[in-house]
């Protein structure tokens, strides 16, 4: 059964971190982390059965504090990394682990839980990112392509690479960067990319979105004030391996071609707040989720700077000569960037929308009050994309 009706998950604690089980391709599977100050904090694995429209959950404790960001390895389904506020001494830093779940749970499980076994089961540490020495982590990011074996910190104004070795139990710091200049130098988010054999990644620190080569840890271009105010997030187009997507505090929502950083080549007014997200589908680039403190989800349609920016090409042999003609003039016409769907499920700030891993019709967002909602893509534009 398809139904294009949202699926609604309320967690008892806020939450603002989610991502996809990125090595999952086949069980469509999430992971949330909660912030809590009161409670400790966990991780719900939600499994989501999309034949019976259900969600499965299961819970693991992660004891050490608020959760702010979480990403999976993209090699290995049992290994998670967290950014979590740690108080000591009255002061609170932000550190970063790299954990591994109970094998049982690594897989995505189509079967309910039956009580005996959705007791809360904990996390298992692999390593510390030691950032003693560099400040408040911000994200952990993943090789994409990669054996699950680097993966780059932001902490403040660092930029750290890091190698996990025997099995991951240990991270050492291979390699790093600084920002140097006036001004709030903080990184607030970044992104690798998956292109140039992945050895570029892209930053945000307060208005201004920087590329860097991590062979040299060298700056390699800067889109100075790419918003009006606070940039919140980037992601970078699967199939262009130019092209960048920016988000901030200017509610705006930006595309770069990174040849030519001058002017954005297309810019999104649809938000009426800071918008927090922004994600590329997976396998249709022109499919671009947005999440935002207005409360909304926004699904649009980028088809004119897409990988297919004049729709399926279709085969001449397909054709008569009449429908031939036709489907020249239409080839001719590209389609038109618009907004798909706007998503109001939510009463509170969106601070994180996602694609799955395993379907890439697929989403879910989530906001401040614990609300996980999963969309899907309308199956009228699914069916246009694909026939």
């Amino acid at each position: 059964m398809e139904d294009d009706a949202p699926v609604i998950y309320g967690l008892e604690f806020q939450a603002r971190a989610l991502t996809p089980q990125t090595a999952e391709t086949d069980a469509i599977r999430f992971l949330v982390g909660t912030q809590s100050l009161r409670y400790d904090n966990q991780i719900h694995i939600i499994d989501f059965d999309d034949e019976n429209n259900i969600i499965n959950k299961n819970v693991l404790l992660h004891q050490v504090g608020e959760i702010w960001h979480i990403s999976t390895s993209p090699a290995d389904k049992g290994v998670l990394a967290t950014c979590y506020n740690k108080t000591s001494d009255t002061k609170v830093m932000t550190c970063a682990a790299v954990w591994r779940m109970p094998k049982e749970l690594e897989s995505g499980s189509h079967e309910s839980p039956d009580d005996s076994s959705s007791n809360t089961q904990t996390l298992e540490l692999l390593c510390h990112l030691d950032n003693t020495a560099h400040g408040n982590m911000a994200c952990v990011m993943w090789e994409p392509m990669g054996d699950g074996k680097k993966i780059i910190s932001l902490a403040d104004n660092n930029i750290l690479m890091w190698d996990l070795q025997e099995s991951s139990a240990k991270a050492v710091l291979s390699s790093s960067a600084a920002l140097e200049g006036k001004g709030q130098l903080k990184f607030t988010s970044g992104r690798w990319s998956p292109h140039h054999n992945c050895t570029q990644i892209a930053t945000a620190n307060d208005t201004t979105v920087r590329g860097w080569d991590t062979r040299s840890m060298r700056q390699i271009y800067c889109i100075e004030n790419a918003h009006g105010q606070l940039v919140r997030d980037l992601d970078f187009n699967p199939n262009k391996q130019y092209y960048l997507a920016s988000c901030g505090d200017d509610c705006k929502v930006k595309f770069w071609d990174t040849r030519n950083v001058t002017e954005p080549v297309k810019t999104l007014e649809e938000h009426s707040h800071w918008v927090w997200n922004v994600r590329y589908n997976h396998s249709h680039d022109q499919l671009i989720l947005t999440g935002s403190s207005d409360s909304r989800v926004i699904l649009s349609n980028m088809v004119s700077i897409s990988s297919e920016p004049f729709g399926h090409m279709v085969d001449d042999d397909e054709l008569s000569d009449q429908e031939d003609q036709h489907q020249e003039e239409k080839i001719k016409e590209p389609l038109q960037d618009s907004v798909i769907a706007t998503y109001e499920e939510h009463e509170d700030s969106v601070y994180a929308v996602e694609w799955s891993s395993a379907d890439p019709w697929l989403f879910a967002s989530l906001s401040y009050d614990g609300r996980l909602v999963i969309n899907r893509v309308p199956r009228a534009l699914k069916y246009h994309i694909l026939l």
